[in-house]
């Protein structure tokens, strides 16, 4: 079987012998070397580590977000050289409710490569239930075949977002806090509130305590009420830089509500240029 949005630690632990390729994604955004760090500490056997500054973004410029798409044929070397294939199932976990694991899945799904998913429940799940953990690394794997074809109609620029913000029935859905998107606080980017037009759609409501993810028809039901009747592929998610964002289109496809774009740049691109207007409240 295939698995394209999700899957269950019970089925992760029947295949850890498998041929999956298993991606630690754990990052911690005020210290980059502390996800590291804590996949060092232990993590599931067989996993390797992706940063999320090195592995899973682009070199920032004067005119990007915080975390641009990387190359991908940069990205796709690196996948090879760990011993992905074209038809490899890959998986990515986290410690926060998929923020960071989503990012992979839907670089993935960029670079051509539908067969990823995202571990419900993370490490964190995989852990409560006392399932094994190493510190050992996995065993160097032959090089892969994966081959990258990024379509790039799955993401979109600023003057794309600048266009759509203007029209009734697209939506713009803005994956940041509450209080990052009005304004009230903006702990990481130097400008705080959101671009005039968006919707606030805060990633974190997605999952539950246990940070699986909410069932799709409460998930649906949550995009519709923000859809408002646009069509899901009249949807743009952003975030702060483009990463917890892929977890929004992730909730999305959980709910059956496809085409949805990511826009790469985000809140921390947009405000790169002072023309671009703010909004806050």
């Amino acid at each position: 079987m295939i698995y394209t949005t999700l899957v269950d630690t019970e089925t992760l632990a029947a295949n850890l012998c498998s041929d999956w390729f298993l991606f630690d994604c754990r990052t911690v955004l005020a210290d980059p070397q502390e996800g590291m760090r804590r996949y060092q500490a232990g993590h599931i056997p067989g996993a390797h580590y992706l940063h999320l500054d090195r592995d899973l973004a682009g070199p920032v410029t004067p005119r990007s977000g915080r975390h641009p798409l990387p190359e991908p044929g940069v990205l796709a070397a690196r996948l090879q050289k760990l011993g992905v294939n074209n038809s490899s199932q890959v998986i990515a976990y986290d410690d926060a409710g998929g923020a960071f694991a989503a990012r992979l899945w839907w670089l993935m799904r960029w670079l051509g490569h539908a067969q990823a998913a995202v571990l419900d429940g993370g490490i964190g799940k995989w852990s409560a239930e006392q399932r094994p953990l190493t510190r050992e690394l996995p065993a160097a794997s032959p090089a892969g075949d994966l081959v990258a074809y990024p379509d790039d109609t799955l993401w979109v620029d600023a003057a794309h977002v600048a266009e759509i913000s203007l029209l009734p029935m697209a939506r713009l859905l803005d994956a940041r806090a509450p209080s990052r998107f009005r304004g009230e606080e903006e702990p990481i980017d130097p400008v705080a509130g959101h671009i005039p037009g968006a919707v606030n759609q805060p990633y974190a409501e997605n999952v539950s305590q246990d940070m699986c993810f909410k069932s799709p028809a409460e998930l649906r039901r949550r995009f519709e009420t923000a859809l408002a009747g646009a069509a899901p592929t009249d949807t743009v998610c952003m975030c702060g830089s483009g990463v917890t964002a892929c977890h929004n289109l992730l909730a999305m496809e959980v709910a059956g509500l496809k085409g949805g774009r990511l826009y790469a740049g985000s809140w921390s691109e947009w405000i790169r240029d002072p023309r671009h207007g703010v909004e806050r409240g």
